[in-house]
């Protein structure tokens, strides 16, 4: 066998993966042409979309001090819930009576993506920002409840061993060692949700949940491109701000492993 040539497994499944391919797109009946023929359409958002509309830049930042306003809150709330979840459905703590229905409310609320939540909500509560924030958080329960039993599993069992033989509690065994052990692991899941609800709660606007994509839906209804484009600009600064944030908090406050470099 050379470098460059795949031995036979590899290879077969190579050419299974290149079948599915081209059986999706032909039940999809997809057209490439149309993508040849729309760059027409493209040339004609572009004249319309440039040069930017300045005086849409206040109600950009309106929406997007709501949007951040959003995240934050549903991540936070999403947090505490999925905490305690979380460790109630981790089965090197607890027994499979609790950790099995633990587990089924986490999948189950995990199953919907945030913006069919914002839709429920949006029929619950009505439309606004209420809407948009018990979204994100039943999103981000489900989401971090996963995360964070699967961070605890993977704990060494000696601490646990060690304090259950003291006669520690489960309660006592979680709040005292495993919980503090995945601090790292569950505060970096944290900062995740935060980047990805931030992105989340820009799109739920368009059902009606609020935050910068309510108004986005209103520019595009009305086709007033140059607008849109102002409005995606400040959620593409505020999204590279979050991230360049995430990643500070992380390197200032994560505990490092000792003789990691």
């Amino acid at each position: 066998m050379t470098g460059h040539t795949l031995p036979p497994a590899p290879r077969k499944r190579v050419v299974v993966v290149l079948l599915l391919a081209v059986l999706a797109a032909w039940h999809l009946k997809l057209d490439l042409g149309a993508l040849v023929d729309g760059w027409p359409n493209l040339a004609k958002l572009a004249a319309d979309a440039f040069p930017p509309q300045a005086g849409v830049f206040p109600t950009a930042v309106r929406g997007l001090i709501e949007t951040l306003a959003i995240a934050f809150l549903g991540t936070l709330i999403g947090f505490v819930l999925a905490l305690p979840l979380g460790v109630v459905a981790t089965k090197t703590l607890f027994p499979l009576w609790l950790v099995v229905p633990a587990r089924l409310l986490a999948a189950t609320v995990r199953t919907m993506p945030s913006l069919l939540w914002a839709v429920l909500m949006v029929i619950l509560v009505g439309f606004g920002p209420l809407a948009g924030v018990l979204a994100m958080a039943l999103y981000t329960t489900g989401h971090l409840a996963k995360l964070a039993y699967e961070a605890l599993e993977g704990l060494p069992s000696d601490a646990f061993e060690a304090l259950g033989a003291a006669g520690a509690t489960r309660l006592q065994l979680a709040r005292l060692v495993a919980v503090p052990e995945a601090s790292n692991q569950l505060v970096s899941h944290l900062l995740y949700m935060l980047e990805y609800n931030l992105r989340a709660s820009s799109i739920v606007g368009f059902v009606g949940a609020g935050g910068i994509g309510a108004y986005l839906g209103r520019y595009l209804q009305m086709m007033q491109y140059d607008g849109v484009v102002t409005l995606l600009a400040v959620v593409f600064v505020a999204i590279v701000a979050m991230d360049a944030l995430s990643l500070w908090l992380r390197g200032r406050y994560l505990t490092r492993v000792p003789g990691a470099s």
